[in-house]
């Protein structure tokens, strides 16, 4: 088997409610992550859509549960724009659980009592995969923005390597939500027969122009920071933590809805009975919003939020089938159930009906569900019981399908 795995030991024990720990261990886990790392060398490059082969190339993943004999239960599991492979285990950064431990472990929706889960750090990412803070081997200094753009088509081709890799021929489910839902969809066309059953989730075919502009909007908010340098504010010392907590602050009002805004926060004041007359956080809503703003920092790179804002922004299924959606789908065997939630105006339903609609006229297995909820685009993350009725029933009748329940 070419190349080799590494597991890196942790040295530091985190404190979680020490900022200046986070950002340190943040750092340090972008460089020597604390998880097993697949690395492929300069004669394994990955080809990325920029036209360019990237080598050597790591990547950080966590795996959960068996993998059977046969090798035919495998669950690729695909994060979202700031999550990480720390699906459903705790993370070294934060010191919290797992993003998806309410769903994933023994006889929750994705059973590990019965399958093999795999979550891999996506390629531009910042907790061990290859992306802007890793060095590059002809400067020795870290990549910045010299590392080539990465799309989503990149990412996959990444994660079949690691599969591969595993020894594994075949998945029986790809599965992810928001950006992860894009990886899910990349999966089924670029290796329709690779996957068994696939479950996209709050996502879209692809990214959309108020989506685009969104991301713009965060972009320039982070490379308007003085402390930005150009990309390259390691080798100054420096962080653009501003810029940064304004575009997550933005973008986090993206994730809600306006129902859970009012339900949450309303005009109600923040530690105080009267306005205070200035641009201190006067509103609970504000307050949220710069926590959010000013924890994200501490675990994410700035660069990496560059890099994966452009990723989705370029992501567009039918762009190389002369813009057929279900030109993209013809032909596929793979089991589909996509899920949307009402209130989510990120990926609204109709864009995930588009996708239905696509697989339905490519006379492809598929099936549909839109949770009723006011959580907005973040209740993929959220404890909501009948999404998590949705994943399992789906989860399970392709199992019985695949001959894994018997």
């Amino acid at each position: 088997m070419k190349g080799e795995f590494i597991t890196v030991t942790p040295t530091t024990t985190l404190d979680p409610v020490n900022t200046a720990a986070t950002s340190e261990v943040g750092n340090r886990e972008a460089l020597e992550p604390s998880s097993p790392v697949a690395v492929f060398g300069m004669d394994e490059p990955l080809r990325l859509d920029a036209g360019i082969d990237l080598a050597p190339v790591r990547i950080a993943y966590n795996t959960y549960g068996e993998l059977n004999a046969d090798r035919t239960n495998a669950i690729l599991v695909c994060h979202a724009l700031t999550g990480d492979h720390y699906a459903a285990s705790r993370s070294p950064v934060t010191g919290k659980p797992g993003w998806w431990s309410s769903i994933i472990g023994p006889g929750k929706p994705i059973d590990t009592d019965k399958y093999f889960v795999i979550c891999s750090n996506v390629i531009g990412g910042c907790l061990g995969s290859t992306g802007p803070a890793s060095i590059d081997p002809e400067t020795g200094e870290p990549y910045g923005l010299s590392l080539p753009v990465i799309t989503i088509r990149d990412m996959v081709r990444a994660q079949a390597m690691l599969v591969e890799r595993l020894g594994i021929e075949t998945l029986f489910a790809v599965i992810g939500g928001s950006m992860g839902g894009m990886q899910v969809l990349q999966w089924t066309v670029s290796y329709p027969d690779k996957v068994f059953a696939a479950l996209p989730i709050a996502t879209g075919a692809r990214h959309s122009a108020q989506n685009i502009a969104f991301h713009e909007v965060g972009r320039q908010a982070v490379m308007a920071d003085p402390d930005w340098q150009g990309g390259r504010y390691f080798m100054q010392g420096k962080r653009p933590v501003k810029g940064l907590a304004v575009a997550r602050m933005t973008a986090h009002v993206t994730y809600l809805s306006e129902m859970a805004l009012q339900r949450k926060f309303g005009r109600n004041l923040q530690d105080r009975e009267a306005f205070g007359f200035g641009f201190d956080a006067d509103f609970q809503i504000e307050s949220y919003l710069r926590h959010q703003g000013m924890t994200f920092v501490d675990r994410f790179d700035a660069n990496s939020y560059l890099y994966m804002t452009r990723a989705m922004d370029y992501f567009d299924i039918a762009a190389d089938y002369g813009g057929s959606l279900a030109k993209a789908f013809q032909g596929s065997q793979t089991r589909f159930c996509l899920v949307s939630f009402s209130s989510d105006w990120l990926f609204p339903t109709e864009e995930n009906r588009a996708v239905v609609h696509a697989l339905n006229a490519a006379a492809a297995s598929v099936s549909f569900v839109e949770i009723d909820t006011d959580r907005g685009h973040d209740a993929f993350l959220l404890e909501e019981p009948n999404f998590f009725a949705a994943i399992e029933g789906f989860v399970s009748s392709a199992a019985r399908a695949r001959g894994l329940d018997r």
